[in-house]
């Protein structure tokens, strides 16, 4: 036996999957009259158990409601007690009073019930008032899940706080699980905005004209400017998103993206990437960034995303990009003498590169090279690589992660006796996001697994604890006074929402904070595809001031991919799992069928 609910959420789901819009509607309320006490000669207006459930259920699925209870009574009131009389509900321009009944995230009216005739008779109408979905035509369930708060054992009429708890709430951001339909519409307004705006063509620096022959270096041709560069380590992130889109939504406009652009970067490393191993310094290329890498930026999250691409069956010819970045990230970033990566090495002049000062770790690096390193196991077969991997996530760790906060620090310098620990939220989600990453291709009997898992949920635990009311992450996360920051929100959405998918956290305990986070990001898209609120480039500094007044900007490429990944997985995340309002909290409620 199921219970109301259940048979609510069921037909809503139902409707939705044939591509159809579901309206729950309260049921009719009887036409029982109070006789005695203060309220005689009135209808009893119960809300406290069905009523309020339906409201509930539309609540927590998205969808349109429409509460009959105050309409109907209040024609009851209007027809007066006794005798035999009949009203017509009129069309919506005439009815104002109904359109206030309507609680819906959706502008809709009662529309079309007008001239339906009701007999009053012995209190009992010859007719029911319908809507598109009516929650009094599913059956009655004997017992109650847990999902429905159970009736009122006392009978008669409700006294004023019975329904308090459930009262409408005005979220800034929306409390609910997103359909995927919708989390695709928010997709595709980025995605129509980044391939109009990152075009891959080439063409002459002086000119401005089309430039067809790849095959013939040029030291004339460059990438045709747009908003955004092809080559940077944010449009690593970036194709990567694109391409967990595609596989979520299924639309091939995603990775049609990645295979057009992949394939352009593989043609001019073919061509110009000879030139540029003969003479570095004065050779000339349009993507020399990545042909001649001085850092992990030019290097590691490219290389991650070819090797995803390749893994997924791109077509491209991956090869002698993977060698070049590869190799940079493997073989010639700095590192301290424990293999660490790190920053500020030799410069090659005698003296050291200050990044910002020598030996300097930065937690940003943790994902511009360790996922890299991982899948450089899985593409080649090496386990050395996956060793090196999780070396890379302990190393890091052990220096640079507070237990009792569960946060880790943006930079650490290696000799330092005191670290800035300055926690920023782009730097916590670079290295959230690697360890998921890490886990995606880390054998399932590497022994250094267990350890990467529990670092991976101890952070995510200490996340927790610091997402805001609105959904939103900090700047500085433990620093209320600083910005709530886009692109870390949108990271952590991500990566929580596939630990909950791959089995690794709870479904309960994390799912509502990850479609929080993802609402928050949602709402910070623009209806021509830009991100508000992402911070830009940020060094490393030793004071929250620097920080806390770095400016945004819908230019900043470092939250675009971030905002494809995380819708992808709530996507999967709410295929996979149901989550809906509880005694009005967004819970858990188990898996889909």
């Amino acid at each position: 036996m199921r219970s109301y609910g259940w048979y609510l959420r069921k037909f809503v789901d139902d409707t939705q999957a044939r591509g159809a819009t579901p309206v729950v509607a309260s049921l009719i309320p009887r036409k029982a009259w109070i006789d005695t006490g203060p309220q005689a000669g009135t209808i009893r207006r119960n809300r406290a158990d069905y009523a309020g459930w339906a409201q509930a259920v539309a609540q927590a699925d998205g969808v349109a409601f429409i509460d009959l209870t105050l309409p109907v009574t209040d024609g009851y009131h209007a027809l007066a007690r006794p005798g035999r009389l009949s009203y017509h509900l009129v069309a919506p321009e005439r009815r104002p009073a109904l359109h206030h009944h309507i609680a819906s995230p959706y502008p809709i009216t009662i529309d079309q019930v007008h001239k339906e005739t009701y007999h009053m008779h012995s209190r009992t109408p010859r007719h029911t008032l319908m809507a598109i979905v009516m929650a009094a035509a599913f059956p009655l369930a004997a017992s109650v899940s847990a999902q429905d708060a159970p009736p009122p054992q006392e009978k008669g009429p409700a006294p004023a706080d019975a329904m308090l708890h459930a009262l409408d709430v005005t979220y800034p951001t929306p409390y609910r699980a997103m359909p995927a339909a919708e989390v695709k519409a928010v997709l595709d307004r980025v995605f129509v905005y980044l391939d109009r705006t990152t075009p891959a063509e080439l063409v002459n620096k002086r000119t401005g004209a089309a430039v067809t022959d790849l095959s013939k270096a040029d030291p004339e041709s460059v990438l045709k400017p747009g908003d955004f560069r092809l080559t940077s380590y944010e449009w690593g992130v970036t194709y990567i998103g694109m391409l967990a889109a595609g596989q979520a939504t299924g639309d091939t406009r995603y990775l049609d993206y990645v295979q057009k652009r992949h394939a352009l970067l593989s043609q001019l490393t073919k061509t110009y990437l000879p030139g540029v191993q003969r003479d570095a310094a004065t050779a000339q290329a349009p993507i020399k960034s990545f042909l001649n890498p001085h850092a992990l930026d030019d290097a590691g999250a490219l290389c991650h995303s070819f090797m995803k691409a390749k893994l997924g069956g791109s077509k491209v010819d991956y090869g002698q990009m993977i060698g070049v970045c590869g190799d940079f990230v493997t073989k010639h970033e700095y590192r301290l003498k424990d293999g660490t990566l790190a920053r500020g090495g030799p410069d090659g002049k005698g003296g050291r590169k200050m990044r910002p000062l020598p030996d300097t770790i930065w937690l940003d690096d943790m994902f511009m090279g360790v996922p890299t390193i991982a899948y450089l196991g899985k593409t080649t077969g090496d386990t050395r690589y996956y060793d090196d991997a999780v070396r890379q996530v302990t190393q890091f760790s052990s220096r640079m992660f507070n237990p009792a906060l569960g946060l880790y620090m943006h930079g650490y310098v290696e000799g330092a006796s005191q670290h800035p620990e300055l926690r920023w939220a782009r730097a916590n989600g670079w290295a959230v996001m690697a360890m998921v990453e890490v886990l995606e291709v880390l054998p399932a009997n590497h022994p250094g697994r267990a350890a990467v898992l529990e670092q991976l949920r101890a952070h995510i635990h200490g996340l927790a604890s610091y997402q805001t009311k609105d959904g939103f992450w900090h700047q500085l996360i433990d620093r209320n006074d600083t910005y709530q920051e886009t692109s870390a929100t949108a990271i952590y959405a991500y990566a929580i929402a596939r630990a909950v998918n791959r089995g690794y956290v709870e479904p309960a305990v994390y799912g509502p904070m990850a479609n929080l986070a993802w609402n928050a990001v949602a709402s910070k898209v623009r209806a021509s595809g830009e991100i508000e609120g992402i911070c830009v480039g940020t060094g490393m500094a030793f004071d929250p001031a620097f920080y806390a007044y770095r400016p945004t900007s819908v230019k900043a490429a470092h939250g675009y991919g971030p905002a494809l990944l995380a819708g992808a997985e709530i996507i999967e995340l709410n295929k996979k799992f149901k989550f809906g309002l509880n005694d009005s909290g967004l819970m858990f409620q188990g898996g889909r069928d």
